[in-house]
């Protein structure tokens, strides 16, 4: 449409006008839209210019998601998730989708204000026509959203990078995960995971008696050695800086892969410490959240010096920071993997594409990426899961 008006007037005309928000409690959803739109100035031959303006729509569904059980880690246990997915629609009808699921009391854009900043960050959109990254490296699951819907809407395939994974030559070997609970509970998990044909098993630890979590273990190399299972445990800070050198010795005696975060986040010096002196490889994962500055992530490394660092591009800054940190890992001979942060299948998607794009052609490393059938009621995406690989398949084809 045409509008003899100046830009400004244009513009905020459109804001007043373009947000409208409605509560669909019944089925826990919620749905915000608004107007995205791209002007271009018209020079019409008369003196006089027109501002044209392309409408694009933004949707942004709140929806919570139900796990088939309770999800437990040193923190706590999870039994809901929620995110907000997000679609954008252009003038063509043309969607793309992405999802912004911030972790409660864990991601440090997890704020009382979300859905604000959400709506700022699509006016944003509106006025760039583009994701703007500096502004939003603050709030990396809103970031790590909007990417993937401009992805998707400009690619219009859940393929969102061209690689071998993404035309279903290759598939992506992943971890088996067994979430914490009893002895015979992780047992069982465990169990399910071997006889599934993983060869990489992430057990969760710290939340039951360090022993029998040592005796799980132990009865797993019994009967497979690190050459047919590698074994990595994640600890979620739940070691003190003092009894963690102790606990690492006891783990190293059944040939760890790695261990991820053995003390809580943000002690920098007693890490750095453990990882001169630990005899089996640390990998940092909480201690990345909130390191969102190039600066501040090459102080970290620099400091720190890991053996692996383990990537969420909800938690560590979207696909664009994930890049960055890959990138100065591998400069300074630190490993890494992804991992999804208990998305539904829209943001684990593309979590698998980012990794096939940054790890690729071949991905070699176990991913984090078996948490697609953690909930009841997830979405559909075209990802399959045969033994220990994930495959991506048709836009049509079942989950």
């Amino acid at each position: 449409m045409y509008i003899n008006d100046t830009y400004d007037e244009c513009f905020s005309v459109l804001l007043r006008h373009s947000i409208r928000l409605c509560d669909k409690s019944p089925w826990h959803l919620g749905f915000l839209s608004c107007q995205l739109s791209f002007f271009a100035i018209l020079d019409s031959g008369y003196g006089k210019k027109h501002y044209l303006c392309t409408l694009m729509e933004a949707t942004i569904e709140k929806r919570i998601f139900h796990f088939r059980f309770k999800a437990g880690t040193s923190r706590g246990s999870y039994t809901t998730r929620t995110s907000w997915l997000v679609t954008l629609t252009d003038e063509q009808g043309h969607e793309g989708r992405g999802e912004c699921a911030p972790l409660p009391q864990l991601s440090c854009d997890d704020v009382h204000d979300y859905e604000a900043v959400l709506q700022k960050a699509c006016r944003s959109l509106q006025s760039m026509g583009e994701v703007a990254v500096e502004p939003l490296r603050p709030y990396p699951s809103i970031l790590f959203g909007l990417e993937t819907a401009m992805l998707n809407l400009k690619r219009q395939s859940w393929a969102l990078f061209d690689t071998p994974f993404s035309q279903g030559k290759v598939g992506i070997p992943i971890n088996g995960l067994v979430w914490m609970g009893s002895f015979e509970e992780m047992k069982r998990r465990m169990e399910e995971k071997l006889s599934g044909g993983y060869r990489c098993v992430k057990l969760k630890i710290g939340a039951i008696d360090f022993d029998e979590e040592l005796s799980l273990i132990r009865q797993l190399r019994q009967r497979y050695s690190k050459e047919y299972v590698e074994l990595r445990v994640d600890a979620n800070g739940a070691f003190s800086p003092e009894e963690a050198p102790h606990r690492l010795e006891q783990l190293a005696r059944y040939d760890i892969h790695s261990i991820e975060q053995p003390i809580r986040q943000r002690q920098w010096q007693n890490m750095a410490r453990l990882c001169r002196n630990t005899p089996l490889p640390i990998a940092l994962d909480e201690e990345l959240i909130g390191v969102n500055m190039p600066t501040e992530k090459e102080e970290l490394l620099d400091t720190i010096r890991p053996q692996y660092i383990i990537l969420k591009p909800s938690l560590h800054g979207g696909m664009t920071g994930c890049a960055e940190w890959v990138d100065m890992a591998d400069k300074r001979g630190v490993g890494s993997w992804m991992t999804s942060a208990l998305e539904c299948n829209i943001g684990l998607n593309a979590v698998a594409h980012l990794a096939a794009h940054l790890y690729g052609p071949d991905v070699a490393m176990p991913q984090g990426l078996g948490t697609g059938q953690l909930f009841t009621d997830n979405v559909f995406a075209p990802l399959r899961l045969v033994g220990d690989k994930m495959w991506f398949g048709r836009d049509d084809d079942v989950d």
